[in-house]
């Protein structure tokens, strides 16, 4: 027999709805783009490294410069990528516009210097890395590595590669769970983390400026800006006049995205040197000087494995990391040479910005074969981010906070405060360093 038509109706199968609470976490990760990125870029190699060398040398105490850098660096990436958004062109398109060619030839020549000591670092720490799991000479893993990413961003692009190696970024969190199996002193972990311990001595002061320096690093600047604006790009707005303006929407949706991105790369540098604080420092090994070095961090958890988790989470780190150092030089060039440029063209739309990446990466390449040690270059890459970064914040600040720039979207006075900490602060630290010098 049929059944009546309001039985059929009835009998219709749904799938069952997915529960609010999991409806929101999907759309909240969702919604997550530049500012993530942005803060999975921020842990490259020489920020591992970095993070390594300050648990190692002075054990839990800096543990403070993770709380205390968390609003600065997100304060000054929310102010770039307002910027991007409100404008529709980059950091260095909307310097050009504003200021003198000096100014703003100036504030490329810092970015392209940083970010070619830091590609040379990154570049020789993953084939250390890579190295140390496999046995392979990094001689020849370094131009491997510089090849493959040139590689990709020509002939694929840079999103292809971060759907690819962002999973890798996520054996970083073994650091997490190598703490707590290294059993640290967590009342000693409280105190630090909440209690600031300052020394006054170079090496610690050159340590604060590198942290520094790796957390709130020139080349995030450019790239957050640019990014805002390869987002709207892709929504169909070709033009700086169409991209220009952003709603109340836009705006939080943003500040969102930024601050999950900070907030995961700090969650990461935070446990990085508390687990080479219980790992190495309390064992008596204060110095890194090799790969080997750092990847001892994660024994407790990984025993002899503890090369290949390092291995991986440096690569992952450098994939990211690399191409996001490489392609801000790229976006700075390409706005003040008003030449056009996005990762979006193939190689021969945009060959002026796709050169720009690949002499950023030989000229990186050269650096590796000059001898330096490849803990050591990456340490110091990011004590030159720490030095150099101030001017770049001064710029920034003054620009977002600018009514003829910004329109209605100027900086809030809190925001505007926050950058101008975050140049005293940097500043001192630097000044600090080189008054210690010896």
């Amino acid at each position: 027999m049929r059944r009546p038509a309001a039985d059929r109706s009835t009998s219709v199968a749904h799938p069952p709805e997915r529960p609010a609470d999991t409806r929101k976490v999907r759309r909240f990760f969702g919604e997550l783009g530049p500012g993530l990125i942005t803060g999975a870029a921020d842990d490259d190699p020489s920020g591992i490294s970095t993070y390594s060398v300050t648990g190692a040398a002075f054990g839990y105490a800096p543990l403070w410069t993770a709380l205390f850098s968390f609003p600065l660096m997100a304060a000054v990436q929310m102010m770039c990528a307002r910027l991007g958004m409100v404008t529709g062109e980059g950091l260095a398109g909307v310097i050009r516009r504003h200021y003198p060619r000096w100014i703003l030839w100036s504030a490329c020549a810092i970015l392209v210097l940083a970010n070619t000591v830091n590609i040379g670092a990154d570049l020789a720490g993953m084939a250390k890395a890579t190295e140390l799991a496999t046995g392979i000479r990094s001689v020849y893993l370094t131009p491997a590595w510089a090849l493959l990413i040139a590689v990709f961003l020509i002939w694929s692009s840079y999103y292809t590669l971060v759907r690819i190696f962002k999973w890798l970024t996520l054996v970083l969190f073994a650091y997490v769970a190598a703490a707590f199996f290294a059993k640290p002193d967590w009342t000693m972990v409280l105190y630090s983390t909440l209690i600031p311990h300052v020394e006054w001595s170079s090496r610690y002061w050159a340590t604060l400026v590198g942290i520094f320096g790796t957390t709130i690093s020139p080349y995030l600047f450019f790239w957050q800006a640019s990014q805002q604006v390869e987002e709207e790009h892709g929504q169909g707005r070709l033009t700086r006049q169409a991209r220009e303006g952003a709603t109340d929407k836009e705006l939080s949706k943003s500040r969102k995205d930024v601050i999950t991105g900070m907030f995961f790369s700090n969650v990461i540098m935070y446990f990085i040197i508390l687990t080479t604080a219980a790992t190495l420092h309390a064992h008596g090994k204060t110095t890194i000087s090799t790969a080997q070095d750092a990847a001892d961090a994660l024994r407790p958890l990984a025993g002899n494995g503890a090369y290949w988790l390092f291995s991986l989470g440096l690569i992952g780190a450098g994939m990211l990391g690399v191409p996001v150092l490489a392609g801000s030089s790229a976006y700075a060039i390409s706005e003040a040479a008003k030449w056009r440029g996005t990762l979006d063209d193939r190689f021969g739309l945009s060959r002026g910005f796709y050169v720009v990446i690949v002499v950023g990466l030989v000229l990186g390449l050269a650096l590796d074969f000059a001898g330096f040690n490849a803990v050591s270059m990456l340490f110091w890459a990011a004590v030159l981010n720490g030095v150099l970064a101030p001017p770049l914040i001064v710029i920034v600040v003054l620009l977002t906070s600018n009514p003829v720039v910004m329109g209605k979207r100027s900086n809030p006075l809190w925001l505007s405060l926050l950058g101008w900490v975050t140049v005293v602060v940097m500043t001192a630290a630097s000044v600090a360093m080189f008054w210690t010098w010896k």
